[in-house]
């Protein structure tokens, strides 16, 4: 059994996933689609994909395509999730989920009256600190934990510029501006990964930036912001406390590790940096670096495949940490591109399982509503001076999904 699926976006970072869709043995087909058609003819050109799609609604009005991946500019996949869902599709998003509360819940009722699988591709879910933290606390080792920390560290001028100006055009400033608790989930997301609570309040102070070029600068901005920096303190719902860093102006080697993570228990503790990770306990520190990462786990994630010859795509592979259960993955994605400290296979062989086994996938949409909203909220208590904030929960994702397999085209 097997099923198609239809990239909404041909960007930059699409043609990581689009290559790993058409490994996967559970895949039949993959299309494209963008508003710039000829990013779209270029991504099936350069990957053998097996076609485009004139548009969105053409996407998700064919029966050629059973699932969507969303990979639009990041304020519009709410809205792109609900029509894929309300039309019969699957949907993978790239994150967040979306930029507002009501968004979510459009997406949460829209999978409940569906039955269709929905996943959010949140990399932090799998990042190798994340997935060792995990182990360690189901193995009882931190003891209670009692406060965690998780930092998104990116620098403006190591990527986003760019990438803004790409997607952008000639406004780009003004999505450039984009408030960086609007974009929560890979800091929020590898702390909760580990943890079995949720954000129930918070309290959060951005940095008005400083910078003075016309990005985060609140006559500029699509979104009335001009903050680049926010730090935001959360009470959870187990009585621990998560610390969420989001940076976008800071000295800090981003290419090498975006993401970074510290747990605190009443056992043991687990602390990163750049290049190093520790596991602590009462009387001793263990390096375990070398468990969490490789020089290609740590190597940059280029942007665009499309802009490599093969060759050089081999090169940017991000490989696997040992941490990593590898052994679960389809033998097709030996030497494949990967991405973010080697989760995206994983993320994508996540989503094909929960298609094809109608299951309820990892990062689902009551699992991205908890790793999204937090940040939503965050942003909305530093708008406000810092006040603290209630942070409303969705609950726990259901055992199963209720749509059938019947649609999907046999293999």
């Amino acid at each position: 059994m097997s099923f198609s699926i239809g990239f909404v976006g041909a960007g930059q970072f699409a043609g990581h996933f689009a290559s790993l869709f058409r490994l996967h043995p559970g895949v039949s087909a993959v299309y494209a689609t963008d508003l710039i058609p000829e990013r779209a003819e270029r991504l099936v050109a350069d990957l053998g994909l097996d076609g485009t799609f004139k548009d969105f609604d053409a996407m998700i009005q064919s029966e050629e395509v059973d699932a969507v991946a969303i990979f639009t500019q990041r304020w519009t996949h709410g809205e792109i999730a609900v029509k894929a869902l309300r039309a019969g599709k699957d949907v993978y998003s790239a994150v967040p989920m979306a930029i507002t509360r009501d968004e979510i819940a459009a997406i949460i009722q829209a999978v409940r009256e569906t039955g269709r699988v929905y996943m959010m591709g949140e990399t932090s879910y799998y990042n190798p600190a994340v997935v060792y933290a995990r182990k360690q606390a189901a193995a009882g080792a931190f003891g209670d934990i009692f406060y965690a920390e998780g930092d998104y560290v990116h620098d403006m001028d190591l990527g986003f510029y760019d990438a803004y100006r790409f997607s952008g055009g000639e406004a780009w400033k003004e999505t450039a501006s984009y408030p960086p608790m609007l974009y929560p989930t890979h800091s929020i997301g590898g702390v909760l990964g580990v943890l079995p609570a949720h954000a129930v309040s918070v309290s959060c102070l951005g940095v008005v930036d400083q910078r003075g070029d016309g990005v985060f600068d609140r006559a500029v901005s699509r979104f009335g912001n001009d903050f680049s920096n926010a730090s935001a303190l959360f009470e959870l719902s187990d009585g621990g406390v998560m610390r969420i860093n989001e940076m976008r102006r800071v000295g800090y080697p981003s290419p090498i590790r975006e993401s970074r993570f510290r747990f605190f228990g009443t056992e043991g503790s687990f602390e990163q940096i750049a290049t190093v990770s520790v596991w602590q306990d009462k009387t001793e520190v263990h390096d375990v670096s070398a468990l969490l990462a490789t020089p290609e786990t740590l190597a940059a994630d280029h942007p665009s495949l499309a802009d490599l010859s093969p060759t050089l795509r081999a090169a940017f592979s991000s490989g696997h940490a040992q941490v990593h259960d590898v052994q679960r993955l389809p033998s097709s994605f030996d030497g494949a591109p990967n991405g973010h400290e080697g989760s995206h296979q994983f993320l994508v062989d996540d989503f094909v399982a929960a298609v094809l086994q109608r299951s309820v996938p990892t990062v689902n949409a009551w699992v991205a509503a908890r790793f999204t909203l937090p940040g939503i909220v965050a942003h909305e208590s530093a708008v406000n001076g810092g006040v603290r904030l209630v942070i409303d929960d969705f609950g726990e994702a259901p055992e199963t999904v209720g749509a059938s397999v019947d649609a999907l085209h046999e293999g």
